[in-house]
């Protein structure tokens, strides 16, 4: 059993401890805030529930996977881990920040990971003293349910640590798929175009977003259109990533639509503010 602490309690942290948790791992689960903890616990319990309804979790294990559930407001909570994985906002400098302190603060043994879309990885590593130690475990959201995790190698990532990573990933039934590190990855470096490209299109009069949407679902086989995607995903976390890719690829292909930026500037966030380019009840 491996000890595994998640910094960050938000969608992504919480469905990462989920799991982990569910897989035999013990789990620390740290945050800030006492009440996003709270709501992360909460969050975990009813989607477990959920997995004992369709049937695929007996009906006794959510307590037992929940007792391997850990909450903490101290970094410290992660000393004893033998894998963190960082899944806080995606801002360098806090990323940047928090591996310092881990660094400081793990086992020198363990492998310090972060769940980031698009931050290099190269440059997060250079912030500790163990670069080959460090690595990229890009999980999708729902983390629960999607299959994917993109682990991607910073330059001095080594075999071993790839390697390990790889196997437990696997182990945690999902597909692991190793990429280099460059901006966006494999992921965002795909889909943010194609997103971007579907803005540009309402920007320009093109087509209404149901028009655009329903001709990616119904002409691509595509499960949710590009712009009901985005406002899934966040349309702030878009505009940063496009802008990651913008800044360090250097092309113009990357370019933030200006609609775009102007949501983003008004607070239309998608689904998480009730409105982008489709309106939620919350």
């Amino acid at each position: 059993m491996t000890k595994v602490a998640v910094i960050g309690s938000g969608t992504m942290g919480n469905g990462i401890a989920h799991v982990f948790a569910q897989h035999g791992h013990s789990v620390a689960l740290i945050d800030v805030a006492s009440a996003a903890l709270e709501k992360a616990l909460k969050t975990i319990a009813g989607n477990l529930d959920r997995q004992v309804k369709k049937g695929t979790l007996a009906p006794e294990a959510p307590a037992e996977i929940l007792s391997r559930v850990t909450t903490s407001t101290e970094l410290a909570a992660a000393k004893d881990a033998d894998l963190v994985i960082e899944a806080a906002s995606e801002n360098p400098a806090v990323k940047f920040d928090l591996f310092t302190k881990l660094d400081a603060l793990c086992r020198a043994e363990a492998i310090l990971a972060t769940n980031t879309s698009s931050i290099s990885i190269t440059q997060i590593a250079a912030r500790t003293k163990r670069a080959p130690q460090v690595i990229g475990m890009h999980f999708m959201n729902p983390v629960p349910v999607m299959q994917l995790v993109e682990i991607i190698r910073g330059h001095s990532t080594s075999d071993a640590t790839t390697a390990m990573v790889m196997e437990l990933s696997r182990a945690l039934g999902k597909t692991p798929v190793e990429v280099n590190d460059y901006p966006g990855f494999v992921s965002n470096r795909v889909l943010m175009p194609m997103i971007n490209e579907a803005i540009y299109c309402v920007f320009e009069g093109v087509a209404t977003p149901e028009s655009i949407d329903t001709v990616m679902k119904l002409g691509m086989a595509h499960p949710m259109g590009p712009l009901a995607l985005a406002d899934f995903i966040g349309l702030d976390v878009c505009l940063a990533i496009l802008n990651v890719l913008h800044e360090g690829i250097g092309d113009d292909k990357y370019r933030p639509c200006p609609l775009l930026k102007k949501m983003v500037a008004a607070g239309e966030f998608g689904r998480k503010s009730g409105k982008g380019f489709f309106v939620y009840n919350h």
